[in-house]
């Protein structure tokens, strides 16, 4: 990832430094809207979610966190005496990690994960993290690559939201040409901008529990607890079959 298209970590390092900061959210059809921020990536335990809290309970020894950002539930497992790898496609949000304590990093993007990261106990995936699956296809691939980097009784952790549990009308006008494409109602194409810096364009799959479900057919996983949120969020606990 070149630096002007990291605009995530800079939204974070700029946190980080006390400065003002924002993440500005743009899907293809037009739409944008201003997420959370910066914040919501730095919330102690004590501020989160109580779905996310109860999730954690299902944490069990190596863990890999996917998309660790800013570093929030690896640094929280890592003070729990958990060993956390995390690992993220933003240079700049691993700098933060790292500036925060995590003591295991790596620049991998979830589509270069492969044996060499070792091997794990548990996946985790928080903050909406399954998402970053982006498709049904993807979902498929990267599930069975999962397979090959845990070990018999491993878990994955994943969160997401359902994206049937809206009434807003461009959310639902999009679900509609969503599905005139052949894409997944929830299967959002969207880029974040901060300042001058601006992502590349790229998938990401929001999925109602039975959705989950299917994904996970024929990928030696399946769905062992929902963990109901508010809004529509929902952690998923994924063990092997």
């Amino acid at each position: 990832m070149k630096d002007r298209q990291d605009a995530y970590g800079h939204e974070v390092y700029d946190y980080l430094q006390s400065k003002k900061s924002f993440e500005v959210i743009e899907r293809d059809d037009g739409y944008v809207d201003v997420s959370l921020g910066a914040a919501n990536y730095f919330q102690e335990y004590k501020d989160w979610p109580a779905h996310q809290k109860k999730a954690m309970k299902y944490v069990r020894g190596k863990v890999l966190d996917i998309g660790c950002g800013a570093g929030r539930h690896a640094l929280y497992l890592q003070s729990k005496r958990f060993d956390v790898m995390g690992i993220d496609q933003s240079p700049l949000a691993l700098k933060v990690c790292k500036l925060r304590g995590l003591k295991k990093t790596q620049w991998v993007p979830i589509e270069k994960i492969s044996a060499k990261l070792g091997r794990f106990d548990t996946i985790l995936m928080q903050g909406n993290n399954l998402g970053l699956f982006g498709n049904f296809e993807k979902a498929h691939r990267l599930l069975k690559r999962l397979r090959i980097i845990t070990n018999e009784h491993a878990r994955i952790v994943a969160e997401s939201r359902d994206p049937y549990k809206t009434d807003n009308p461009f959310h639902l006008s999009y679900h509609r040409w969503n599905r005139k494409r052949s894409r997944m109602s929830g299967q959002i194409k969207m880029r974040v901008r901060y300042k001058k810096y601006i992502s590349p364009w790229f998938d990401y799959l929001m999925v109602s529990r039975e959705e989950m479900k299917k994904i996970l057919t024929g990928t030696g996983w399946r769905v062992k607890k929902f963990i109901g949120g508010k809004d529509g969020m929902y952690n998923a606990i994924i063990e092997k079959e």
